[in-house]
């Protein structure tokens, strides 16, 4: 009887070997994986590889059934399965389920998880005084911590990370082994006994470690003090954002005129008291990813004007490393909100090892709160915001950076080298296009520096051997510079793509658009090479991913000067006037900006073509009616005056300034002109505003009808 119970155990007994591709490595994927197959007597292994997760069970069909649907539809919440294969094996007779070791395969890759903000067991913990890890600053655990930016290759384990260096302890070695412990196989785990430390030091000497440390940095921010701080993917710059002193100093120190500063505040609520935020924003800033989150300001808050000059928004995140939590920590006299700006001098990369920040932050910063857990890629904060049709990121880097594009079609492996403006790059391989965290304005060498090394990086953790350089169709952008070098010395095919076509392809892929049909694009834009040589920012496209139409474009303006028009609005203003042959009248404020030898000459370099490329640009377009109703002569950041003229719109306002369409060519004249009546008028320049962007919506609706 028992061999025939046997032979019919053996009978039922099933094989089934597993394959999932997707984000299934640092997030708690190969614990699940243990859970699942002990809850269902099932045996066998499970490992990571170079490729994804790969799994062996023997048991009956209908626990194996429960097991792979387990996998499909309810999988670790950080995960994401992009591919499950499922083929039947022989049973191999194992004896339990166990975790073994990883397999690397040579040229395999795997898409990485970004950093995940803490989570509410580890916050708990952090707070309890009865757990081991009470106020340690690098709590973690498989549902939240580090990823993307302490690993340096694949498969995700400790020796490929920067924790690599932190020998466990035996109690943080046993919840590793344990499979029912939320820090089963989590790779960055530690304890105050055996993980990372925090210090604080000033005039290179340091003053305090660990929980002095942080007493010693929040007594300084609270007395009016510049920090540096060590973060998740580099250093902030700190200081009390009620402060006048403070943040007029960082701003001195840092080299920033005018551009709004990050805010940290310690909880929602605490950012209530600052600015309205609906449901869908709290939504945003409690998220996995923790981004800034633009909006709207209170008039009551405390938060000095110069945090955001001539802004009625505010940027705030939550703080998503322990670190932050307890730096923020709620207490008599301390500041309610902190600015938290990227730790670097203006259009510099974020300072992110510790030699890079004495250098580069000791001249802003009075004290450095510091810690030892290495940092391999820079990663500075996302930003976002609410629009009606839901999060739009405006700054694509932490908690979403390098979370991959899954492609309609397969594509070769391609570098995608981006433009010279807000860069980022991007890398294909198969389906899946990996787009760069934001790497910045290619104006100095250490961007630069930055951009080479994190493709570098990407090259190597996804096994990347481009076949095909994509660069911008400007020539002298450096990221076509370097594309085209690269180009040259392996070999490769080089293709050259119009700004804006590059725009309306990334727009479809982004949304999944998997069809030749012909879409209709609106590109409004700053600088863009057109195909004609002119700079081209207004652009109404008919077309695809291969190729477009372009069907409007507003009519060519001279752009006198090149980028000293860029920065002086009131130049581009008078510019528009003198295309649409309109009197430059004395009561404008462009002309009270401009001294009369600035207005003589450039009158002359527009009548005698001197230095006067020609543009389509929108955002030209902006400046110039932003400088006419008196908001920005000269700007300090790209889009300030765009952006500070949209703020102070009236939002009851209807009115709507006209454009007329000439064959394909939308003429500003009607705009000038109504502009101009309003402006001789003594219309508000609240109206103007109003009327400005209700005109460019009604136009958006007309050029799509």
């Amino acid at each position: 009887m028992s061999a025939l119970n046997g032979s019919i155990l053996m009978t039922e007994t099933v094989g089934r070997k597993i394959n999932i591709k997707g984000v299934v490595q640092g997030v708690g994927f190969r614990p699940f994986v243990y859970t699942q197959a002990v809850q269902n007597n099932l045996t066998g292994w499970v490992r990571n590889t170079s490729r994804g997760v790969e799994i062996e069970i023997n048991g009956s069909a209908q626990a194996v059934q429960v097991f792979v649907n387990a996998l499909r539809n309810n999988p670790p919440s950080l995960s994401r399965i992009d591919k499950l294969t499922e083929t039947p094996c022989l049973p191999d007779g194992y004896a339990k389920f166990e975790i073994v070791a990883s397999k690397p395969k040579p040229g395999d890759f795997i898409p990485i998880s970004p950093d995940v903000a803490l989570c509410e067991d580890c916050i708990n913990e952090l707070f309890d005084s009865s757990d081991r890890r009470f106020r340690y600053p690098f709590i973690n655990c498989t549902n939240c911590g580090p990823r993307f930016t302490i690993i340096k290759d694949t498969p995700y384990d400790r020796p490929q990370t920067t924790m690599a260096g932190f020998t466990m302890c035996p109690d943080c070695q046993r919840e590793y082994e344990d499979p029912l412990n939320r820090r089963f196989h989590a790779q960055p785990t530690a304890c105050p006994a055996c993980g990372p430390q925090i210090w604080f030091e000033a005039d290179g000497r340091i003053l305090n470690q660990r929980e002095d440390a942080l007493q010693t940095a929040r007594t300084w921010l609270q007395e009016g003090k510049i920090l540096a701080i060590k973060g998740l993917g580099g250093y902030h710059l700190a200081c009390d954002a009620s402060n006048h002193e403070a943040v007029a100093e960082l701003r001195n120190r840092k080299k920033r005129s005018d551009k709004p500063f990050a805010l940290m505040a310690f909880d929602v609520e605490s950012v209530q008291r600052h600015c309205q935020a609906t449901e869908e924003d709290r939504q945003l800033l409690t998220s996995r990813q923790h981004p800034i989150v633009l909006l709207e300001r209170l008039p009551e808050s405390p938060i000095v004007e110069a945090v955001a000059p001539a802004q009625k928004t505010l940027g705030f995140m939550l703080p998503y490393t322990p670190l932050h939590l307890l730096l923020l920590e709620p207490a008599p006299g301390f500041p309610d909100a902190l600015v938290m700006t990227s730790g670097n001098m203006s259009e510099e990369p974020i300072a992110y090892t510790d030699e890079d920040a004495a250098q580069r932050l000791s001249p802003i910063a009075d004290g450095f709160l510091m810690h030892d857990r290495p940092i391999h890629m820079r990663v500075d904060d996302s930003v976002a915001r609410v629009f009606k049709t839901g999060p739009q990121l405006l700054r694509r880097a932490r908690g979403y950076a390098p979370d991959t594009t899954q492609l309609p079609h397969p594509v070769p492996p391609i570098l995608a080298t981006g433009a010279e403006l807000k860069n980022t790059f991007c890398l294909s391989r198969e389906q899946y296009a990996f787009l760069s965290h934001h790497i910045g304005d290619l104006e100095n060498y250490e961007t630069l520096v930055s951009f080479e090394s994190g493709i570098n990086h990407y090259e190597n953790l996804f096994r990347v051997s481009p076949q095909m350089i994509a660069v911008d169709l400007h020539p002298n952008y450096l990221s076509t510079r370097y594309g085209r070098q690269r180009s040259g010395e392996n070999n490769l095919p080089l293709v050259s793509i119009q700004h804006h076509h590059a725009h309306l392809a990334a727009c479809l892929a982004d949304n999944g658009w998997n069809s030749t049909d012909p879409v209709i694009g609106l590109i409004f834009d700053g600088t863009g090479y057109g195909t004609d040589g002119a700079i081209w920012g207004s652009e109404v496209l008919f077309g695809g991913y291969e190729n477009f139409q372009r069907k409007y474009h507003l009519a060519y303006t001279p752009l006198p000067g090149g980028d000293l028009s860029i920065r002086k609005p009131a130049r581009m203003a008078l510019a528009h006037l003198w295309q649409a042959e309109l009197e430059w009248e004395a009561n404008l404020a462009p002309i009270q900006a401009l001294c009369a030898q600035e207005r003589s000459l450039l009158r002359a370099q527009l009548e005698n073509n001197i230095n006067t490329p020609l543009t389509s640009s929108m955002g030209r377009l902006f400046d110039a009616a932003a400088a006419l109703a008196g908001v920005r002569q000269e700007v300090n950041y790209e889009g300030q005056a765009a952006i500070e003229f949209e703020m102070i719109a009236d939002t009851r306002e209807n009115g709507a300034y006209p454009f007329s369409i000439e064959e394909n060519q939308i003429s500003s004249l009607p705009l000038w002109r109504a502009m101009l009546t309003d402006i001789q008028q003594a219309i508000p320049p609240t109206i103007i505003s109003a009327r400005f962007h209700n005109g460019i919506a009604a136009l958006n609706h007309q050029l799509c009808l």
